[in-house]
């Protein structure tokens, strides 16, 4: 048996020691074989020739990188790793107590770094994955105090750990070193990853990024959608182009392009610079966009779903009265057509009819004007009222003040077989709120007049919406492993709409023009 079959064993054995759950908030997901021994390689291949290596991983686990380091070269002098859950430090220092491995059970964002004569020329992690909402808020203000401190860079609080990684792994390395680091692709979009970027762009040298296809999650046990991000400690070279691939492997991607760094600096969302088809998504800062016709804001976040939207069914069996209850769409899976129309009262004409419950006024008005309500309502203070959201509302069972919206998206979706249906748009002729699975889109003031003096026109405005290509939308938004994509109100109204000009009145294209609105 290899050292690396080994390995893997000890891998299996200590990540069944632990669930899934435990593992997942801690961001513990080992990097399978092949990937590991793919990256290695690739960054050997940055390093001067003959040199020898000086080797750091600041989340070891039980070694993958260091496993395919020595199976690809014999020029390992020194290597060391930081490991702070000693459930696998532990076991991994025993494992590898015969190699040349300085391994450290400890938290490496808390370690000192070594003299410059023993800094390393080649680091290479795949950082632990944990979520702002599980770093507390003194780590939050340690971390970012050290990297304002160390490079000048403030940092957001809702960064991720990996983020915080990559940063203080800068004072470990030594001039020239090469760094590769397996993360989530996210950064590259969100509005946190911006201080990634400026790292990547103005202290040191990006020479690669590989963004895996969402489609193909590398790791078995997280939907991530992830990149491979490769630089060298120098300052940069402006003129030096950096290397964009995408799909397939990191050896073999299906595509590939060299982007300039100036261009890097002027474009807010890098997965769509070689998104699935192959094109670069370059929006003119001219183009109308759907943020110029609609004001878009997020659904409903309730505070809890299941308490405070019921069925028919439900609020006929409580016994409730209709005035505390406004009509509330479904998720979108049991909403069949793309026009939902509503009945004589106003409510949406589908199967699934559901009720938000939105009552402003105290448990014991509400015993007098519906005790059916306050009975339910009661049964929820112990758990639903101290719940976030609902904690934080002057009454905590009362709602935002939303009007219904006559267009939805869908919040999220994945890429179907002909690409067409990652999102889709609904046109809502009832009077029903939606959730927050929905984004909500109001026609500005100018559409919709023109709106309301022709009916028609907000059919044909859904059709042409549900027309934007796939790659156009997800672009705007973020993907997640296994093809997951997201948009949030800001990306939406980022999405360009010229195709949608053709519908629109003659008066509404003259004003855009006025405005420097590209239209069709």
């Amino acid at each position: 048996m290899s050292a690396e079959q080994a390995r893997v064993l000890l891998q299996r054995d200590l990540d069944s020691g632990r669930s899934s759950a435990l593992r997942n908030r801690l961001g513990q997901f080992s990097t399978p074989t092949k990937l590991a021994d793919d990256i290695v390689r690739e960054s050997l291949r940055l390093t001067e020739p003959d040199a020898p290596i000086r080797f750091l991983d600041p989340a070891f686990g039980t070694g993958s990188f260091y496993s395919a380091l020595l199976t690809a070269t014999t020029r390992d002098s020194a290597s060391a790793g930081f490991e702070i859950d000693d459930h696998y430090g532990n076991p991994s220092s025993e494992f590898w107590r015969a190699s040349n491995l300085q391994l450290n059970v400890a938290d490496f964002t808390k370690a000192t770094p070594p003299p410059i004569e023993n800094k390393f020329n080649l680091v290479i992690c795949n950082p632990p994955y944990v979520r702002h909402h599980h770093i507390s808020p003194h780590e939050k203000s340690r971390l970012q105090k050290v990297i304002r401190e160390e490079l000048g860079i403030n940092v957001k609080g809702l960064t991720g750990l990996y983020c915080y990684f990559v940063l203080l792994a800068h004072r470990w390395m030594a001039p020239g070193a090469i760094a590769s680091w397996l993360i989530p692709s996210e950064f590259m979009d969100v509005k946190y990853g911006h201080a990634l970027k400026d790292y990547l762009l103005n202290s040191v040298t990006l020479l690669r990024i590989h963004r895996f296809d969402p489609n193909d999650v590398q790791f078995a046990d997280a939907l991530v959608s992830s990149a491979v991000v490769c630089f060298k400690n120098q300052l940069p070279d402006f003129s030096a182009p950096v290397e964009f691939s995408f799909g397939g492997s990191l050896v073999e991607p299906v595509r590939k392009c060299v982007i300039s760094p100036s261009f890097l600096r002027k474009e807010a969302k890098w997965t769509r610079l070689l998104g699935q088809s192959g094109e670069s998504a370059q929006v003119s800062p001219g183009v109308l966009r759907l943020g110029d016709l609609f004001t878009i804001k997020r659904g409903l976040a309730t505070g809890d779903n299941k308490f405070f939207i019921l069925s028919e069914q439900r609020v006929r069996e409580l016994g409730l009265s209709n005035r505390f209850l406004r009509p509330i769409l479904p998720s979108p899976r049991y909403i069949a057509d793309d026009i939902v129309v509503g009945d004589e009262s106003g409510a949406p004409a589908i199967e699934k009819r559901l009720y938000l419950i939105d009552c402003t006024i105290s448990l014991d008005e509400l015993e007098v004007t519906d005790a059916a309500l306050a009975r339910y309502l009661s049964s929820g203070g112990p758990t639903v009222a101290k719940g976030y959201l609902c904690s934080a509302r002057t009454t905590w069972y009362s709602q935002e003040k939303r009007p219904p919206a006559p267009f939805l998206c869908t919040y999220m979706g994945r890429t179907d077989e002909t690409g067409r249906k990652t999102f889709r748009f609904i046109l809502n002729q009832s009077r029903a709120t939606a959730a927050n699975v929905y984004l909500m889109m109001y026609p500005k003031d100018v559409l919709a007049s023109a709106i309301a003096a022709e009916p028609d026109l907000a059919v044909s405005l859904l059709h042409q919406l549900n027309k934007i290509p796939c790659d156009q939308m997800s672009g705007e938004g973020r993907t997640y492993g296994g093809g997951l994509h997201k948009l949030e109100p800001l990306e939406l109204s980022n999405v360009p709409a010229d195709n949608i000009s053709s519908v629109l009145p003659e008066s509404m294209r003259r004003r855009a023009t006025q405005l420097g609105l590209a239209m069709g």
